[in-house]
């Protein structure tokens, strides 16, 4: 896999990065946490215009068809923004789960609308207690009439679901996991959301008799790719947002004087910044690292790549936050500064999509495979 840009990625990124730039500056992003509870809709039909949500989509079905090494670009400019509308759960995580596991007629039905923001998605396949093992779910679907279903049962941290019109559920059908497709407005699910520590907003789901259509019967391998093309995006985007967060450090330590001299001439702190710029590199490193594990046709070889993306990416997110907020001081802590913005989002990485003992465990697990 080719990581150099090409000029299209090139004028992508070019482009992203004046949108979020302009779009995203910190009283803004603010000010749509204040207004809009963290989803614009006015910056979400600007995404989908610049081709954002579509990437992955195939273009028989409104969207472009581009890899995984594409998605590495455009995430890494997001994250740098701190971007807060619901592009993985739905550009990534959504789309790769239709785009390779649901039925042509439903395809041709959602994917055009997926591309082009019209109807957002996300993936419910946590409950309470099972502690990412969607294997673990317990809410149950039932026939009902010859083509249809009803689901009962709960779902918890739902990512960016109450910005979602539309929910793939797992679901036990006849002692297999399978995926749904529910409407938000369906009768008999109520939506609950509730604003998450890093500035966006979460749901929980509650189903009863909620009519539903059958996406996949192989719910495990279903969610696990989606998952997987999640991660790799995430490690891109956490990649970005720490690169971004370097760059506010330096600044501030270029400008803040101590003993009439600026911070960033101490040594000391300089080499804290070293270890910060290196810790980027590892995390850009696996993000590459992971969008390769998705292009893998071994199954385990992409458990393994994927998997230790999230942990070393995870580790640099935390390592480069907690640095940040050390080196503004005092002020660091307050919440006048975008640093502490950061430090949330980069804070959340690990639990996100599973957290480290997971994907050490499934780490392990691939290597052993």
């Amino acid at each position: 896999m080719d990581f150099t840009y090409s000029e299209e990625q090139r004028m992508l990124a070019d482009s992203l990065r004046r949108f979020v730039g302009s779009e995203y500056t910190f009283e803004r992003r603010r000010r749509n946490a204040r207004e809009h509870g963290s989803f614009d809709r006015t910056i979400w039909s600007s995404l989908a215009e610049m081709g954002v949500l579509g990437l992955g989509v195939p273009a028989e079905h409104g969207g472009f068809g581009h890899g995984p090494a594409s998605q590495v670009v455009v995430q890494r400019e997001l994250g740098r923004a701190l971007v807060q509308e619901p592009v993985i759960p739905s550009g990534v995580i959504s789309a790769a789960i239709l785009a390779q596991h649901a039925p042509v007629a439903l395809q041709a039905e959602w994917l055009p609308a997926l591309a082009s923001g019209e109807r957002i998605f996300a993936l419910a396949y946590l409950e309470p207690g099972t502690r990412y093992r969607p294997e673990a779910a317990q809410a149950l679907a039932r026939h009902a009439g010859p083509n249809g279903y009803v689901l009962n049962g709960a779902k918890s941290v739902v990512w960016h679901g109450a910005a979602a019109d539309m929910y793939l559920v797992s679901a036990k059908l006849d002692g297999a996991l399978a995926l749904f497709l529910v409407h938000r407005d369906a009768p008999g699910l109520t939506v609950s959301g509730y604003p998450t520590m890093d500035r966006l907003a979460g749901a929980d789901l509650a189903l009863v008799n909620v009519p539903a259509t059958l996406v996949t019967t192989n719910g495990p391998d279903a969610i696990e790719l989606g998952l997987d093309h999640g991660i790799a995006a995430q490690c891109a985007a956490t990649a970005g947002a720490i690169e971004r967060l370097i760059e506010i450090t330096a600044e501030y330590l270029a400008t803040r004087k101590q003993f009439g001299k600026p911070l960033a001439s101490f040594q000391a702190l300089q080499h804290r910044v070293a270890d910060m710029l290196l810790q980027k590199e590892l995390a850009l490193s696996m993000a590459y690292v992971a969008a390769q594990g998705l292009d893998a046709t071994d199954v385990a070889e992409r458990r393994r790549k994927v998997s230790a993306a999230k942990v070393v990416t995870a580790k640099a997110a935390r390592f480069v936050g907690q640095q940040a907020v050390q080196l503004h001081g005092g002020m660091g802590m307050t919440d006048e500064l975008e640093v502490g913005d950061y430090f949330k989002a980069l804070t959340m990485v690990d639990v996100l999509l599973g957290d480290t003992d997971l994907h050490l465990e499934r780490y392990g697990e691939a290597m052993a495979a």
